[in-house]
């Protein structure tokens, strides 16, 4: 199989969405589910498709000084308000080598969102970091995650409010409620959205998935971007389309219920207690 390149790069998907991922493949999600998550990754079948192996990571890089500086200037060039990483690859995966480059493009006039399972955990100094810097985390979670899975994101999520923006981003379903495990899955789902600053995301799945051929989800076929598509969705109002006429922005446009993300000056009133503790 091809091999994905170690130089990072930014890209531009069909979404409008513009991704710097520090990470491309995912060993972790492949190795939870063979499809990856929710056994219907798409970027692991997109990846399939044009000859990759997304079941090995691999970390990307800048090659030099010219080539970091020039990535700072692409970033600074786009339309959007904000960089994404975390759409081809988890930056949890290797959260030191993912501050690194956050470290490389600090400068950057864009904020930046990051899209996690936490497949590894933040060090206190890493997070520590985060706190100074323009960034939102959004922590990927969903009923039909494995509990001990679902149990870690939720709880870094709410680890992580103290330090930075961070929003749960809830993958949901239309659970079918006449089907046992569909029933289920639907009250766990209604808890996940009694959290705090959640962000509603559309299941894309195909119809040979478990889920659907055993009617634990009810679908539906729609257009997606000028091609058929077969979703589950919870809430119909939910945004499905591209990123340039979405409302959220990945969570940037939601305000947090209690503020206690970092101010201009990149400190939280918490952390300032944090550190006179540790002092």
């Amino acid at each position: 199989m091809r091999k994905y390149s170690s130089k990072i790069s930014l890209t531009k998907n069909s979404r409008g969405i513009y991704s710097l991922d520090t990470s491309i493949g995912c060993s972790s999600g492949m190795a939870n589910e063979i499809g990856g998550c929710y056994n219907d990754c798409y970027a692991a079948k997109s990846s399939k498709l044009y000859g990759y192996d997304f079941s090995k990571t691999v970390l990307r890089s800048f090659i030099n000084e010219k080539h970091r500086q020039l990535i700072v200037s692409q970033i600074n060039k786009i339309k959007l308000d904000f960089v994404r990483i975390g759409t081809s690859g988890d930056p949890s995966e290797n959260w030191e080598h993912t501050i690194n480059i956050l470290k490389g493009i600090d400068k950057c006039n864009k904020q930046i969102v990051i899209i996690t399972k936490h497949w590894t955990l933040l060090t206190e100094e890493q997070l520590r970091y985060l706190s100074t810097i323009n960034i939102c985390v959004n922590t990927s979670v969903s009923a039909l995650d494995k509990p001990h899975l679902m149990q870690i994101c939720i709880e870094q999520y709410k680890r992580l409010k103290p330090y930075c923006k961070s929003i749960l981003r809830i993958v949901s379903c239309e659970f079918n409620l006449e089907n046992e495990k569909g029933k289920k899955l639907d009250k766990i789902q209604h808890d996940l959205f009694k959290n705090e600053d959640t962000l509603d995301t559309v299941l894309r799945v195909n119809k040979r998935n478990d889920l659907v051929k055993n009617g634990v989800i009810n679908v539906k076929e729609t257009t997606f971007l000028g091609k058929k598509a077969l979703v589950s969705k919870f809430n119909k109002s939910t945004y499905f389309g591209k990123c340039s006429t979405c409302h959220e922005m990945c969570g940037l446009n939601i305000k947090p219920k209690n503020k206690i993300y970092p101010d201009k000056k990149g400190i939280t009133k918490q952390l300032i207690l944090f550190k006179k503790k540790v002092i």
